[in-house]
């Protein structure tokens, strides 16, 4: 399960409180059971992407639900974020490309019905 979080900050978010309550979530959520991934992109126009990875969609609504990530959740709609949208991924197919090998390989691939 993919996890696309879109977000913008408010123009007089506290970036050093905002920076310390990011680590703190990536301390604890990579420490979830089914924690796979995470990365962060920043685009020019100041919004940020970040990409979430669990392997199952409960492990990711146990993420979703965990009551310290629900109380950042909240502090972070009212402090931080001027706007958010996210969206919930379920995995297809997947490729890989390595150089050394010379090939794409199918690293998975989730049955369909």
């Amino acid at each position: 399960m993919i996890v696309v979080f879109r977000s913008r900050l408010r123009p007089d978010a506290d970036l050093a409180a905002l920076e310390a309550l990011g680590a703190r979530m990536y301390e604890l959520g990579t420490q979830m059971p089914g924690f796979v991934d995470y990365k962060e992109f920043a685009a020019d126009d100041g919004e940020t992407l970040t990409l979430v990875e669990f392997e199952t969609e409960a492990q990711l609504l146990a993420w979703r639900n965990h009551p310290e990530h629900l109380e950042t959740q909240a502090r972070a709609r009212a402090e931080f974020f001027s706007e958010y949208a996210i969206t919930v991924c379920e995995a297809r197919r997947a490729y890989h490309f390595n150089q050394t090998d010379g090939r794409v390989e199918t690293v998975g691939r989730i049955p369909s019905g």
